[in-house]
């Protein structure tokens, strides 16, 4: 069985500790480990290999994270946007063989029960191999209205339900026979796409046609045109509600998506006083409060059932109960062209990382780290000039034809226009403060001549 991992999904529900370029996937928020992490591990247990579907962006976060787990053997498909579940299912699909039973899983949900969803693979892999669509219904806890539910009797799926309002969702949990719809799906590769053909048939032919044009040296790169052509549709509504074929497998497996902070504050471990566990907080009589914050102290009085989150750069504090609402905060954010809900003040890249130090008119300062044997691309700026000043390592910097070796405690200056490029040749991470000086600092003005990652 070959598990494809999803890892899609622009977190705005977890703004901001998620952003566009750190989904929640991807943050570390159980003992050192990201869901995306967990997922990976968990899987492997069952499944002979992993296929990751992910935007381009997100990719290397995905390769230093499986580094972590020294699980590099995967394969990858690279979508340059996001068209939803069914296309990137299709196109995973497409690069394995008709009879491959497929488990597909987002990236980003906690399963706790682990001997409990074993057993439910189990069952959904027998049914696969029957030649049905299998999808697992979450047993539900409480009338929960952020989830769709699916109707069923025995494994026999009677229907798909939208997300209910509070009334419709504690009829349903009354009722019995309905299920949270987890996402998560089992079949063989070749009946899928039969399915999605004979329901979705645009959406097969362009993803076909898409994968058809797509390059495939070492893993399978997906060309943005191509892309971008192909509808935005869920699996669930292209194949999963239209199809005869489906089946459901009820599972009790102590699941969470962790699509809000009330979820999030349910799962992790907290003090006596029902707050989150977290070295940064000081607490003075308050009471079940979602703490989180790793950047500076965070002192609370008198204060209960809140959600307070900080990051360096933002601050949410919202009542418990109404987290959901987060999502219009990030609507907020984009129309005042804001960056704070694309990315954080540490921002990842295939080659290392950069801080924002300090960002204000005229100027920007930032921490880079180069990892060794990295190198940033061949790039020019036509807005700003930079001082490179080391602080550990030995950086090896490229200014128009000169290449020199820069020591901690040594500097370079790049004039706006000049080629420029940055490498690490040594063994050990590289270190310099980045002062950018000009009228315009934004991300978006580097011109890439040449780039190792094909960015």
């Amino acid at each position: 069985m070959t598990n494809i991992i999803l890892c899609g999904g622009s977190g705005t529900r977890l703004w901001p500790i998620s952003r566009t370029l750190m989904p929640k996937q991807f943050v570390k928020l159980f003992e050192n480990q990201s869901l995306f992490q967990m997922t990976v591990e968990r899987n492997a247990v069952i499944c002979d290999s992993q296929l990751i579907v992910s935007n381009a962006e997100q990719y290397f976060l995905a390769l230093d994270q499986l580094e972590e787990l020294d699980r590099q053997n995967g394969k990858y498909i690279l979508e340059p946007i996001g068209r939803n579940t069914a296309p990137a299912i299709a196109l995973a699909c497409m690069s394995l063989s008709p009879e491959t039973i497929v488990l597909v899983t987002p990236s980003d949900h906690l399963i706790k029960d682990q001997s409990a969803y074993h057993k439910v693979l189990i069952q959904a892999e027998i049914l696969a191999k029957q030649d049905y669509l299998v999808t697992f219904g979450i047993a539900p806890t409480f009338a929960e209205t952020g989830f769709g539910y699916i109707e069923a009797s025995g494994y026999d799926v009677k229907a798909f339900h939208e997300k209910p309002s509070f009334e419709v969702a504690t009829k349903y949990l009354k009722e019995g026979n309905y299920y949270w719809n987890s996402g998560m799906f089992c079949f063989k590769a070749g009946v899928f796409l039969s399915e999605l053909k004979k329901h979705s048939p645009q959406i097969y032919s362009l993803s076909q046609i898409a994968f058809d044009n797509a390059t495939h040296e070492g893993m399978i790169r997906i060309k943005y045109d191509d892309m971008a052509a192909i509808s935005d549709e869920s699996i669930d509504y292209a194949v999963m509600e239209k199809s005869t074929l489906v089946k459901v497998i009820p599972s009790d497996i102590s699941w969470s998506d962790v699509g809000s902070f009330d979820a999030l504050y349910d799962e992790l471990p907290k003090d006596t006083n029902g707050n989150t566990l977290n070295p940064y907080h000081i607490n003075i009589d308050s009471h079940n409060n979602l703490i989180y914050g790793q950047e500076r102290q965070i002192a609370t009085i008198d204060i209960n059932d809140l959600i307070i989150v900080d990051t360096g750069d933002a601050l949410l504090i919202s009542q418990k109960g109404s987290s959901q609402k987060v999502k219009r905060v990030v609507e907020k954010l984009k129309e005042q062209n804001s960056q704070l809900h694309n990315i954080h003040l540490t921002a990842h890249r295939p080659w290392g990382t950069y801080t924002v130090l300090e960002d204000t008119l005229g100027y920007k300062i930032k921490r880079i780290v180069v990892k060794p044997g990295k190198r940033l691309s061949l790039q020019k700026h036509f807005h700003r000039n930079e001082h490179w000043i080391v602080v550990s390592g030995t950086a090896t910097v490229t200014v128009g034809n000169e290449v020199k070796n820069i020591r901690p405690n040594e500097s370079t200056y790049i004039k706006m226009g000049e080629l420029h490029r940055l490498s690490n040749e040594g063994k050990i991470p590289v270190v310099l403060i980045e002062a950018q000086v000009g009228e315009y600092t934004g991300e978006d003005d580097i011109v890439r001549i040449e780039d190792d990652f094909k960015r």
